[in-house]
């Protein structure tokens, strides 16, 4: 098929450019000044007035009760899923259609992912495949007065296979010991018995998932939720921000994300005890003193500088005429798109505002998909694939999953099309 057509619209967006980016930062406010302030001011490290600001802008504009700034996305959600009480050895749900941060993080705990499917409509997290999946494969049971969530014994859907077992990751206990690495014997009755710890799906491109039903079927098997919202700041669910649904959320504000700090996260949380405990052990445990360096539990170097926080304080700033500026070009794309039966733009879900992050269509297979990709990027039009399934990838191949099969075939259909402000 000939994607020239498809080319001539999304230059006629972008019009003036010899190469048009899949999605590029949008500065035009008071970046410059905030951060020529900064400087001046010598406080460009993790403490300065930006860091407290941009906290504030997060949680006035999410309604979050407590926003904590971190280095980056993946940093915040590490912070989240120990804070939700995943350790060592425990079992993470999540979807296997997501960014590497979701799978990194669940590994930095020690736990490991189980995959279970998307859904069709929001590319997130499947609230009837979860439902179906922990119906089939967990039980409850009662440990020190406390119910928690454990994979059945006769779970049949798992396999013996060789792997090396990962460094103990540090917890909050200063006296905790870290084991050496060592080669392990997984089988069928290794895996049964482990604690399934956390949830965590994900907003996907923007796209906000079914998170309500997935909360409440959490619930019921007491098992935490935590949002990975790193792609969808400006997306609601029923009037709601995405990330205050679950015990924490998760932002990004990566290069490439709708605003951007140009590397940066936030923890959100309307916990009370979380949302202090998160600012402190991301500021490496230290007790406030004057002058007394002194420590009181295992903490983390993951607060955002005060110079990336001045940046984010800008894009705040224009972040309502950014959704506004990417919500019309995603009502251009699926206009544009009504002509071609063939394909199939991805709107928002039902019951959603999405920010449109990164505009999504669905070609009609996966040869359709290739050649549109080859013939996209060599006019210099960028469009990208979907990542690679997590359960496909070496280290996550021989993890716990369910039925993939919706996973499977998006992600041989999908691509991300150019989303940039214009």
């Amino acid at each position: 098929m000939n994607y020239v057509s498809i080319i001539d619209f999304i230059r006629g967006l972008y019009p003036n450019r010899d190469f048009i980016p899949l999605h590029e930062p949008h500065f035009a406010g008071n970046e410059k000044k905030y951060l020529l302030d900064c400087i001046d001011s010598t406080f460009v490290s993790s403490v300065g007035k930006y860091v407290d600001k941009f906290e504030e802008m997060i949680r006035d504009f999410t309604g979050a009760k407590y926003a904590i700034a971190t280095v980056n996305g993946t940093a915040a959600l590490h912070i989240a899923l120990l804070l939700a009480g995943v350790q060592r050895g425990d079992l993470v749900i999540t979807q296997p259609l997501t960014f590497i941060a979701t799978c990194n993080a669940i590994s930095y705990c020690g736990a490991e992912p189980v995959f279970v499917d998307i859904d069709r409509e929001t590319l997130g997290l499947s609230a009837d495949a979860l439902e179906t999946w922990l119906a089939t494969n967990a039980i409850i049971e009662v440990v020190d007065g406390s119910p928690q969530c454990f994979l059945k014994e006769s779970s049949t859907n798992l396999h013996e296979f060789t792997r090396i077992d990962k460094l103990d990751e540090p917890r909050f206990a200063a006296n905790d010991k870290l084991k050496e690495p060592q080669s392990v014997k997984i089988g069928v009755n290794s895996w049964t018995g482990k604690r399934i710890s956390a949830c965590v799906p994900m907003h996907t491109f923007g796209h906000p998932c079914e998170i309500d039903r997935i909360v409440d079927i959490c619930n019921r098997y007491h098992i935490p939720v935590v949002e990975d919202s790193a792609e969808s700041i400006g997306s609601y669910y029923k009037g709601q921000h995405t990330g205050t649904f679950g015990k924490l959320g998760v932002l990004s504000f990566n290069g490439n994300k709708t605003i951007t700090t140009g590397g940066g996260g936030m923890i959100i949380t309307n916990d009370d005890d979380l949302g202090k405990l998160a600012k402190h052990i991301t500021t490496t445990a230290k007790i406030p003193h004057p002058w007394k360096f002194e420590h009181d539990m295992i903490g983390y170097n993951y607060r955002l500088p005060n110079i990336n926080a001045a940046l984010g304080c800008a894009q705040m700033e224009l972040l309502p005429e950014i959704l506004k500026n990417k919500r019309q070009t995603a009502n251009d794309y699926q206009e544009f798109f009504q002509n071609f039966p063939d394909i199939e733009f991805m709107a928002e879900p039902e019951d959603s505002i999405s920010n449109y992050w990164l505009n999504v269509i669905l070609l009609s297979d996966i040869e359709q998909r290739e050649a549109f990709l080859k013939q996209t990027n060599n006019n210099k039009v960028m469009t990208r694939p979907a990542w690679i399934l997590m359960n496909e990838l070496e280290m996550f191949k021989d993890s716990i999953s369910g039925d993939l099969s919706i996973s499977s075939e998006i992600a041989d259909r999908l691509v991300n099309i150019p989303s940039s402000f214009r």
